[in-house]
C-alpha cells in the first residue's frame, strides 16, 4: 500500500503525514525480507514496489553520526508509564508493545510511545563507532508522524531491564503474548543524561518510508557479555548496514 504525504516543517523538525500505516505494513507478513541472503538489505528495494524507497530515498536510515552542529534544541521529556508486559519475537527482532498512555515531548510536540525493539549490533554508529545493541523507542503523534529515540548499549555491566524482556521472549514467533504479574517501565531503559542527536530519516525495515524524526541519545549504557549473546542467540545480526547521509544536516543538543 502507497501513501501519499505533504512535507511540512514544525517547531524546527522535519515530519511526513501517515507514517504511522507504514510502520504497521512494515511488520505484516509482505513479500519476505531478511538481513542476509537473496532478501537481504540491499535486495529489499527490488522485493516488491512498496519497499522501493529501501533503495531510491534520499533520507535513509541508518546514518553514522559525524558532524553534527550543535543546536540549541529542546529538551527531550519523556513521561512513560509502568505497563503491563506485552512482548512479540515478531520474526526480525524482539518487540515490547506499549499502551496508549506514555509520551514524549519535544518543544511543543507530543508524541505518544507504541513500541521498543532492539537491533544488534547498532543500527547507528557514532563517529565511526558501532555498539554491540541498540533499542529503538518508537512514538506517534496523533496525525501519525513518527519519532525514534535510539539508546545505544556497550558490553558492561549487566541491565536488568534487557534481562527482563530476554527472559521473557515468546518460544513462537508472531504471536505476541501477556506476561502476567510482571510489568515493565520504558523509562527505565534511559540514561540519567537526555542530550541528543537528531536527523531527518526513514524506517530501518521495509518500507523504509522516509520522515522519521531520530533522536539518538549521546549518552549510552551496558549489557553484558551474557545478555548480548542471550539476544544474539535469537537474531545474531539484525542491523541494516549504515545509509548514505546525502548531505542532510545532523543536530546536536548543547
Amino acid at each position: 500500500m502507497r501513501y501519499t504525504a505533504v512535507k511540512f516543517v514544525r517547531s524546527g523538525f522535519l515530519f511526513l503525514p501517515l507514517l504511522l500505516p507504514c510502520l504497521i505494513a512494515a511488520q505484516e507478513a509482505k513479500p519476505h525480507w531478511s538481513y542476509k541472503g537473496s532478501a537481504a538489505p540491499a535486495d529489499w528495494g527490488k522485493l516488491d514496489p512498496a519497499y522501493a524507497t529501501c533503495s531510491s530515498g534520499k533520507t535513509q536510515s541508518p546514518i553514522d553520526i559525524k558532524g553534527a552542529k550543535p543546536a540549541d534544541l529542546p529538551a527531550l521529556k519523556m513521561d512513560y508509564k509502568t505497563v503491563p508486559f506485552n512482548i512479540i519475537d515478531n520474526g526480525h527482532t524482539i518487540q515490547v508493545n506499549y499502551p496508549a498512555g506514555s509520551t514524549l515531548t519535544v518543544g511543543d510536540h507530543v508524541y505518544t510511545l507504541k513500541q521498543f525493539h532492539f537491533h544488534h549490533p547498532s543500527e547507528e554508529h557514532v563517529n565511526g563507532k558501532k555498539f554491540e545493541l541498540v533499542a529503538h523507542l518508537v512514538h506517534a503523534d496523533a496525525d501519525g508522524h513518527l519519532a525514534v529515540v535510539a539508546i545505544l548499549f556497550n558490553e558492561g555491566a549487566a541491565n536488568p531491564v534487557l534481562d527482563k524482556v530476554w527472559k521473557n521472549i515468546p518460544s513462537t514467533q508472531e504471536k505476541a503474548i501477556d506476561v502476567p504479574d510482571v510489568t515493565i517501565n520504558a523509562g527505565d531503559l534511559l540514561p540519567s543524561n537526555l542530550g541528543y542527536f537528531t536527523y531527518a530519516g526513514s524506517l530501518t525495515t521495509p518500507p523504509c518510508s522516509e520522515g522519521v524524526t531520530w533522536f539518538v541519545l549521546k549518552t549510552t549504557d551496558t549489557l553484558s557479555k551474557a545478555e548480548v549473546a542471550a539476544f544474539a542467540k535469537h537474531y545474531p545480526m539484525n542491523a541494516r548496514p549504515i545509509q548514505p547521509t546525502n548531505g542532510r544536516e545532523i543536530r546536536e543538543s548543547q
